[in-house]
């Protein structure tokens, strides 16, 4: 199936694996927050027991560089994209309300990006990540 909105996970390729995890969760997290079209109907096994949705769409998650991750953010906000981030600072904070000051002391392009997070128009999306690898 050929979906017409494209869901991008970019990870920073030098973190420890467990980073990664808890990175590409929280920025997947991050965009079904604010599309709240993106999760499916809640599940039901065979003896009726009830299980949480998934999100309806593929998540492609790809392989970055610093630079390479920055220039995915510039791209993205240029293409009205509004994109999830998660930087190396968040690493150290403890509540959600310390990572958005700990974002909020940096300007845009000082942002020490580990991570980041788009949903869109699958062309727009494409051009964005332009160039960028799958994670192995």
């Amino acid at each position: 199936m050929r979906y017409e909105t494209r869901i991008a996970v970019v990870i920073r390729d030098e973190l420890e694996t467990w980073q990664k995890l808890n990175v590409a969760s929280f920025l997947s997290g991050g965009l079904v927050g604010q599309h709240p079209e993106l999760p499916g109907e809640p599940y039901l096994d065979a003896t009726g027991q009830r299980y949480g949705p998934l999100v309806r769409r593929p998540i492609l998650v790809f392989v970055a560089t610093g630079s390479e991750l920055a220039r995915c953010l510039r791209r993205s906000l240029d293409r009205g994209l509004l994109p999830s981030i998660y930087t190396r600072d968040l690493f150290s904070t403890s509540h959600d309300a310390a990572n958005r000051a700990a974002v909020a002391a940096v300007v845009t392009a000082d942002l020490d990006l580990v991570g980041l997070a788009i949903h869109g128009d699958r062309k727009v999306v494409d051009k964005a990540i332009d160039g960028l690898k799958l994670h192995p």
